[in-house]
């Protein structure tokens, strides 16, 4: 089977740039994405943050439907613990009505934002139920078949698609390969995010091993990575210098990563606890077409993974298209 590939893009928000370019720039990396065959373009949600422009995927994938003709188009992903499974379902329900079989639901496990906006977002919520059991709730309520015995038995997330969008769960820890495991979900693990390879491989291992079979589907591997391939390696060694990875450990346990020792500051602030921090440089794949495309199959084989989607935040766009044809490139005519 070949190789599959993906992009996910944040709409990351540029020094000297405004939002509405950002989010012109993604547009423009979805028709590239399309234009260079890859399978499928993926946008984020992020939530009080100067510096990310996605702060709501669903709108965003309706325009990037709109503006392309075949590939598929996603969530990577909807934060599921802030919103209910109705209303998630109501939309995408709509987005799989208005682009049949091209529509792809990514659902995140990470808040999205610092607590600040999480406080906000789920401001008048009562008890919130566990991420499996809104994720069941989910995929019922997108396929209309809610059980009789449900509280909401009967309720219908109209309207209700020949094709639903297709639920893919994202995380970075044996607890999220477990959940995709055990709904039987393809899983995405966010190496870009926690670049640990034992931990990706133990999550990727964990999720094979305890697939579900019984849902009718078949276990699906899908490695996130960021990746900056240019002309030379000068080049691409010199854009990647720049960025840090941040893992902060609050005194409650609960570990996040942000992109600078200020953010841990302000996480670890608006969480009101004491924390650690742990600065790492960031897990970039690099170089030229040659050298990301030999690291490229050396992760695939690793992680015996079936599909890579790409992230890249370089800052100049002509390069960051350049990236991307030349990953196209570094593939194209060859067996992988």
């Amino acid at each position: 089977m070949a190789l599959k590939f993906g992009i996910l893009d944040q709409s990351i928000v540029f020094p000297g740039q405004t939002p509405s370019e950002a989010l012109n720039n993604t547009i423009k990396l979805a028709q590239l994405a399309e234009s260079l065959g890859f399978d499928r373009f993926w946008v984020s949600e992020h939530h009080d943050s100067p510096q990310m422009a996605g702060a709501s995927p669903e709108v965003l994938i309706s325009h990037l439907l709109a503006r392309t003709e075949r590939i598929r188009i996603g969530s990577g992903g909807v934060m599921l613990q802030h919103y209910s499974p109705y209303k998630v379902a109501e939309n995408f329900n709509v987005l799989a009505s208005l682009a049949p079989g091209r529509v792809d639901l990514g659902i995140g496990r990470a808040p999205g934002g610092l607590p600040r906006s999480t406080k906000a977002l789920q401001k008048g919520l009562g008890e919130a139920d566990t991420l499996g059991d809104k994720l069941l709730e989910l995929e019922k309520l997108l396929h209309g078949q809610l059980d009789e015995e449900h509280p909401l038995a009967g309720l219908q997330a109209n309207p209700l698609p020949v094709q639903p969008a297709e639920i893919y769960l994202l995380g970075t820890s044996l607890s999220s390969a477990r959940l995709a495991a055990e709904r039987g979900y393809p899983y995405v693990f966010a190496l870009f995010i926690n670049n640990d390879p034992e931990a990706a491989k133990a999550a990727f291992d964990t999720y094979r091993e305890h697939f579900n079979r019984e849902t009718g589907r078949e276990p699906i591997s899908i490695l996130a990575l960021s990746v900056i391939a240019s002309d030379t390696e000068e080049e691409a060694n010199e854009i990647a210098g720049h960025f840090k990875s941040v893992r902060v450990t609050l005194a409650s346990g609960k570990t996040v990563n942000v992109g600078s020792l200020e953010q841990a500051e302000e996480f670890a602030r608006q969480a009101g606890e004491t924390y650690t921090a742990e600065v790492r440089d960031a897990d970039i794949t690099r170089g030229t077409k040659e050298t990301v495309r030999k690291r490229l199959l050396e992760l695939r084989d690793l992680y015996d993974a079936d599909e890579l989607i790409f992230t890249t935040i370089i800052p100049d766009f002509a390069k960051r298209v350049r990236s991307f044809q030349l990953l196209k490139e570094a593939f194209e005519e060859q067996t992988v």
